[in-house]
């Protein structure tokens, strides 16, 4: 009896009505997907280009620079176009101006300052370094790059050398002395007295190992170093065959080579230490500058002794590379990185050159 009665009221109850059908909010038809690679054929490959030769590379180098150029004469000041004060070349003519003190180079009538703001003076006697240093400049777009040192690399240089003859002047001696402690730990492990040991060495194309390389270039820079430039100076080897930890130089030969860089003037000091930072080698930055230095050139005078071949930016660069061109020989070089690294080196070392020779160098 409770059965039926429940049933009757389940059937006594009203069904909810049925829901309507759903309805879309867009009005746009819909549309099929594209397909993401065609089916239909597209035009034909381009023909393969040939591999271009040198002379190819040295027109195509010419008309980069040709259009760099170009674009930096657009950026120069013109009377219609205002700019900032920064994106526009406030002159016009860069030029070398000969006065009492030195050499001024004069962007119009306005002559070069350093940050200390100080005219940079050169020496007299360094006229290349001069118009070296107005070739940086008028090669500039805007007044901005001058506040990058990597546009202005030889400005910087000289106004390092400046500094420290303006506190050597002062009776500031922190300047001079933070350079030589500086060099004197690169001295302890230069890249000239660290040979890799013998046994296990791989050899080259050429039959010799990396250890004999690095002999053959350290030798003739060592004899000329203890023989004209630190008489009866004892320079070891840094690395030992069966230790991996660096061999302290003699104190007496310690001791000779910081009193002859302190010594040194200011921008012989300050070409020492880009060099030095440059090739990570004490020994072929000095050979550099007993080569090349102005001031250096008159004890040469005064020796009188012969010093055999030539030892210049070439020469230093393959003495302080030795382990790098010994290893592209087996390994080959990395595009954009042996070759950028290679010229920068050479760049550098070309740098201290301008900077230490001079006119009167013999």
């Amino acid at each position: 009896m409770d059965a039926v009665r429940r049933a009757s009221i389940r059937a006594a109850r009203p069904r909810p009505a049925a829901l309507p059908p759903p309805r879309c909010l867009h009005t746009s038809p819909a549309r099929s997907a594209t397909p993401l690679h065609p089916t239909t054929p597209g035009p034909p490959p381009k023909a393969p280009t040939p591999i271009a030769t040198p002379a190819q590379d040295r027109i195509a180098r010419k008309a980069q620079q040709a259009d760099l150029l170009r674009r930096g004469q657009a950026q120069r000041p013109q009377p219609g176009k205002p700019a900032g004060a920064l994106q526009r070349r406030f002159w016009r003519d860069v030029s070398v101006q000969e006065c009492d003190a030195g050499l001024q180079v004069h962007l119009d009538s306005r002559p070069v300052r350093t940050a200390a703001k100080r005219i940079l003076t050169i020496p007299p006697s360094k006229r290349q370094l001069a118009a070296a240093v107005a070739l940086e400049w008028d090669q500039l777009a805007s007044a901005q790059q001058a506040l990058k040192q990597h546009y202005i690399p030889l400005t910087s240089l000289v106004s390092r050398a400046l500094d420290i003859r303006d506190a050597d002047a002062n009776g500031d001696s922190l300047v001079r002395n933070d350079a030589v402690g500086m060099m004197m730990k690169y001295f302890g492990t230069d890249t000239l007295l660290c040979w890799a040991p013998e046994r296990g060495s791989q050899g080259s194309s050429r039959g010799d190992s990396l250890r004999q390389r690095q002999v053959q270039a350290a030798r003739p820079i060592l004899d000329y170093l203890t023989t004209h430039v630190w008489p009866g100076a004892d320079i070891v080897p840094a690395l030992e065959e069966d230790n991996i930890l660096p061999k302290p130089q003699p104190e007496r030969t310690r001791e000779l080579v910081q009193g002859w860089l302190s010594a040194l003037p200011a921008f012989e000091l300050a070409g020492l230490e880009r060099a030095v930072l440059a090739s990570k080698s004490l020994l072929v930055a000095v050979r550099l500058l007993a080569e090349w230095s102005e001031e250096l050139s008159r004890a040469r005078a005064t020796d009188g002794k012969a010093h055999g071949a030539r030892f210049g930016i070439e020469e230093a660069a393959e003495a302080c590379s030795v382990e790098v061109r010994w290893q592209t020989e087996l390994w080959g070089e990395v595009e954009d990185t042996h070759d950028v690294e290679k010229e920068d080196l050479r760049r550098q070392l070309g740098s201290v050159v301008l900077l230490v020779g001079g006119s009167s160098r013999a």
